[in-house]
């Protein structure tokens, strides 16, 4: 005799498609202006951001950065669903999200700038700092949402992460725990087809990634990440499940790297053209802008008013990154130990004995 131990199924979500037109009934909320303007403001400010923030780096002025391009519609409405006590746990290509939350975009430039006071602004809270190792990120959430556990805190830990990471065992490793503490904790995956030059075809033999929350014991779907309104319906759902106490949530959403892997990248040695350009043609900014304009929301003077403000935003957000003074080369041994150890008291006095020799010397 033979049962069936388990079934399940993946939910996949979409409200607009590629043009901006709905193509199905859509929530309460989407029915009016406000959450969905506000959407696309900071859709296209990261975006701007983006695009300044290369042009920086490829003049040497910016270290290596990983473009957002085409995560928008992920990271905007996630930020702006979860609550200031709640903690963002990132990845490295999660700026829009950290400024939504308390960061500065001047923040952003300090820190692919090589300097880590961008990454220690007070308004951040508790929300951890970039990860740029791949998927340890995911272990940390569940160390904070563990302590929200044990706590009784209402406060839900969220993480973001690519397709990539999903492969890693770091990621599995989360999940498991997540699962099996029901830990108040939301997964979100990038799923932008691209692990630097390893297509997601040959990441994972699976027909979706948010199957592997059923290897956990937790709830995991699919939305379409192009779509705001179904990255909204979908966080939304899974916050309040994780404050509720009803567990972890993993969701897939799928979008497309329209940009390098980072600046150190060339994608058009592994990517073909065609393919980028099937990518455009989902793009979320326009797809939103589209609705927006269908709905009578947003028109030509209003983006020419915003795109205006934008600018102005950006090129302070630069000047202020510019005009930073260096930090003293002793200060990247200041935070490692709360006592350092003697060989590292050596090398401190020593890199500071050097600058201070290299100061002279252009002072002379």
């Amino acid at each position: 005799m033979t049962n069936i131990a388990y079934q399940g199924e993946i939910r996949f979500s979409r409200y607009l498609d590629a043009a901006g037109q709905p193509v199905t009934e859509l929530p309460g909320w989407a029915e009016s202006p406000e959450i969905l303007v506000e959407y696309y403001r900071q859709m296209t400010l990261a975006r701007q951001f983006d695009t300044k923030a290369i042009a920086l780096q490829r003049t040497g002025q910016l270290g290596t950065y990983p473009s957002l391009l085409g995560s928008e519609a992920i990271d905007i409405p996630t930020a702006s669903l979860m609550h200031g006590e709640d903690v963002l746990i990132p990845y490295y290509r999660n700026h829009a999200m950290q400024v939504m939350r308390g960061s500065d975009w001047r923040d952003v430039l300090l820190y692919w700038g090589g300097d880590e006071r961008g990454s220690a602004n007070p308004a951040q809270r508790q929300d951890l700092p970039n990860c740029v190792p791949i998927a340890t990120q995911c272990l940390h959430a569940c160390g904070v949402a563990t302590a929200f556990r044990i706590r009784g805190e209402k406060r839900v830990a969220v993480t973001l992460c690519g397709d990539g990471a999903t492969s890693k065992g770091d990621f599995l490793e989360a999940l498991n725990v997540a699962g099996t503490w029901q830990l108040p904790l939301v997964f979100i995956v990038n799923n932008n087809q691209w692990a630097i030059s390893v297509p997601r075809a040959m990441q994972c033999g699976a027909p979706t990634l948010a199957q592997k929350a059923i290897g956990a014991g937790i709830r995991g779907e699919q939305v379409d990440g192009n779509d705001v309104i179904a990255v909204h319906e979908a966080v939304a759902l899974a916050l309040e499940r994780a404050r509720g106490g009803k567990g972890p949530s993993l969701i897939e959403a799928i979008s497309y790297r329209l940009s390098d892997h980072t600046t150190a990248d060339d994608a058009t040695r592994y990517r073909s053209g065609d393919e980028l350009k099937a990518g455009w043609e989902q793009e979320p900014v326009k797809r939103l802008r589209n609705y927006l304009h269908g709905r009578g929301w947003w028109n030509e003077d209003l983006e020419q008013a915003w795109q205006t403000e934008v600018s102005k935003r950006i090129q302070q957000a630069v000047d202020d990154y510019l005009a930073t003074p260096v930090d003293d080369p002793g200060a990247m041994f200041d935070h490692l130990y709360a006592e350092l150890p003697p060989q590292l008291v050596a090398q401190r006095e020593r890199v500071c004995a050097r600058a201070e020799t290299r100061r002279q010397q252009r002072q002379g």
